[in-house]
């Protein structure tokens, strides 16, 4: 698979939904995990990432304005010990409560299928980062639409190459329906040295009307310290 270059992808798709990216830093010394939201609506606009004692939540940026909370009002970000569970939903709970148990990822979302939004039935992606730097991902989705099927695809990074990332997003773009998500985690380069300059070069590729909030977090593998950068439009 060719090594990509992920702002080239954002700027090139005005939609991609919700993202995941998790890798290495190009240094070798760095954990890399970021996740952004977009939205269509003015409900799904209306949000921001705050930060809380465990990772970050979205929040209604004008609650007035939120007529429903159900699917875009969760914890995209949860520390798990040392691990890191990334989501685009609240299978992020599900996930965690799981570890906590002793249970694996794969099993905590075998129990979850794709979101209830006909007719999107969005994908749920997921990814968990360990203290070592490895990484899971997984997409649930439907059968090309169909919800009588969930298709469950994992994908494991045992020993992830310095420089080098997996980007998995909801939607290959625009659409009604929005189609989802086609094919494996894209292999993209990570050259950026903190996470700043990576929050930059995200932000400023995503579409700016579409656009809404970005969570960029670097671990450093040796003490488990890290570096976070949060933005958002509102």
């Amino acid at each position: 698979m060719e090594t990509q270059l992920l702002p080239a992808l954002l700027r090139a798709n005005p939609y991609p939904g919700r993202g995941i990216l998790l890798g290495r830093s190009a240094d070798g010394q760095s954990a890399v995990a970021a996740y952004f939201i977009m939205g269509r609506s003015e409900n799904s606009r209306n949000r921001v990432f705050v930060e809380t004692e465990d990772g970050i939540r979205t929040q209604a940026h004008d609650p007035s304005r939120m007529t429903d909370p159900s699917l875009i009002i969760y914890h995209p970000v949860r520390q798990v010990g040392r691990g890191l569970v990334v989501t685009n939903g609240d299978q992020t709970d599900t996930i965690r409560d799981y570890l906590l148990a002793g249970r694996t990822f794969a099993e905590a979302l075998r129990s979850r299928e794709f979101e209830p939004d006909a007719p999107n039935y969005t994908p749920r992606i997921s990814g968990l980062l360990s203290p070592d730097g490895s990484f899971q991902l997984s997409i649930l989705k439907s059968a090309d639409g169909d919800p009588s099927c969930c298709l469950r695809h994992f994908y494991l990074y045992d020993s992830p190459l310095p420089g080098e990332g997996r980007f998995l997003h909801t939607y290959q773009g625009d659409g009604t329906p929005l189609p989802s998500f086609e094919g494996e985690p894209v292999r993209t380069a990570l050259t950026f040295p903190d996470p700043e300059s990576l929050a930059d070069e995200l932000w400023e590729a995503l579409h700016p009307d579409n656009k809404v909030a970005l969570f960029v977090r670097y671990i450093r593998l040796e003490d488990g310290t890290y570096q976070q950068v949060l933005r958002n439009k509102y």
